[in-house]
């Protein structure tokens, strides 16, 4: 059978890095063939992907070695969608792939509508993509592949932000392509509900199994740290509520799970916990009663630590270990007593060979271990996590357990919004599941 994609000692590095992302990698995938790519956390599965797509790029410093070859349209779907999305509305940004190709006008929107309606994408071909919560994007990011009719797909996590309808429905689009032969390499740390999708499985490096079982808190919660009532909230793009009257409160050495499907409002709830949204009707106020949204930034940081869904929209620095100090520094704290509390996140999340690296270079389950280390970093009363253990292999994700698990039982408040049924089964003390923007 032909080959659709070939790597013969094949390797990247990318730019300001000493350490190659892959390399001598061979991999030999015939057309029509179905493989998951798995490894730990930063073994370079994503880097794979970006190769075999063509979006590796040697003018800015990168290194490569060896050779790739690929045979075939490529369609991919990033690990973080919001990185495909490029237009406004969510037909547009459909259509926008079939443009560039020159696809004849008339067909372009028939295309579009069932693109849409084959991942079950619940909004008007109109709606705007910034109203979208993470897993939606995840959907319509397939939908702009499955438009294009890509011989070749490759898939990185594409459940990973998904609810479990959505997961579900996702995993049949990938099963439907297997069936009509489209080549697809698909990485995925969940091997069990992905090795049902694929022809063989290929493993970049051992992973650990590593059992996570449930730890039971020996002290009760405190005080309050943070209290919504009727909190109510609503996108300017959009028409309706996101969050339409919410009661809450996080108390001292509590961990609170947001679940519901995508869209249901966890995100837009976690935010407004944070302080970072302003609610449109209805309070969110801390153990003082000072409105959290209305606090100056400086002020703020001392009270909430927060990991936002995206993990790249919290960088503000060009080394990793400097971006675990910004907090500690603008808290007070000395440079001395900064870069040991970096040092120590850094290795506790396996991050310490990167300290030196660009935030951006890493890999998603990299940048997701960072974004939970920036939060920790200042020691804050409140942490609000949105899909903490995205993206882990099962040593960093036990790992990322643990961390919690430790500022819980040190007094701390946690709300995470999460669709991972194990992390709410190891480390939440009570459940709120929402449907429509209300508690269910």
């Amino acid at each position: 059978m032909a080959e659709a994609i070939g790597l013969r000692g094949w390797g990247w590095r990318h730019p300001g890095r000493a350490a190659w992302a892959a390399r001598r990698l061979d991999l030999h995938v015939e057309a029509g063939e179905s493989v998951l790519l798995t490894g730990p956390s930063g073994s370079g599965k994503s880097t794979v992907l970006l190769g075999i797509a063509g979006l590796l790029d040697r003018s800015g410093g990168g290194a490569s070695e060896g050779t790739l070859a690929v045979n075939g349209r490529i369609g991919i779907v990033f690990q973080d969608p919001e990185t495909s999305l490029v237009m406004a509305r969510a037909g547009d940004d459909v259509a926008f792939g079939l443009e560039n190709l020159c696809v004849p006008t008339a067909e372009i929107w028939p295309a579009v509508h069932a693109a849409l309606a084959s991942v079950g994408f619940p909004y008007p071909d109109d709606h705007p993509t910034g109203a979208l919560s993470g897993g939606e994007k995840q959907r319509l990011a397939f939908a702009g592949v499955q438009a294009l009719g890509a011989d070749i797909l490759l898939l990185d996590e594409p459940t990973a932000n998904l609810d479990a309808d959505g997961a579900r429905l996702v995993r049949g689009l990938i099963a439907q392509a297997r069936q009509r032969r489209r080549t697809i390499v698909l990485v995925d740390h969940d091997i069990a509900e992905a090795r049902p999708l694929v022809d063989r499985v290929v493993e970049l490096a051992a992973v650990p199994e590593i059992s996570i079982a449930r730890a039971e808190r020996t002290t009760a919660p405190g005080a309050a740290l943070v209290t919504a009532r009727d909190a109510a909230f609503r996108y300017p793009a959009s028409d309706g509520l996101a969050l339409a009257g919410v009661d809450l409160e996080v108390r001292a050495g509590e961990a609170v799970a947001l679940t519901g499907r995508n869209g249901s409002g966890k995100s837009t709830l976690a935010l407004l916990l944070a302080g970072l949204l302003r609610p449109l009707r209805g309070t969110v106020a801390g153990a003082d009663g000072a409105a959290l949204a209305r606090l100056p930034a400086a002020a703020l940081v001392r009270r909430v630590g927060t990991v936002f869904q995206d993990p790249e929209h919290q960088f503000v620095r060009g080394r990793s270990d400097d971006e675990l100090m910004v907090g500690p520094l603008r808290t007070g704290a000395s440079r001395d007593a900064a870069q040991a509390r970096a040092a120590e996140l850094l290795a506790r999340l396996r991050l310490a060979p990167l300290a030196a690296a660009n935030p951006f270079t890493l890999s998603g389950g990299e940048q997701r271990r960072l974004s939970v280390a920036t939060a920790l970093a200042t020691d804050p009363p409140l942490l609000v996590l949105d899909e903490p253990t995205f993206g882990q292999d099962r040593a960093t994700y036990a790992e990322l357990v643990a961390l919690l698990r430790e500022a819980r039982d040190a007094g701390r408040g946690i709300v995470f919004a999460t669709h991972d049924r194990a992390l709410v089964r190891a480390l939440a003390d009570r459940e709120l599941r929402l449907e429509a923007g209300r508690v269910a």
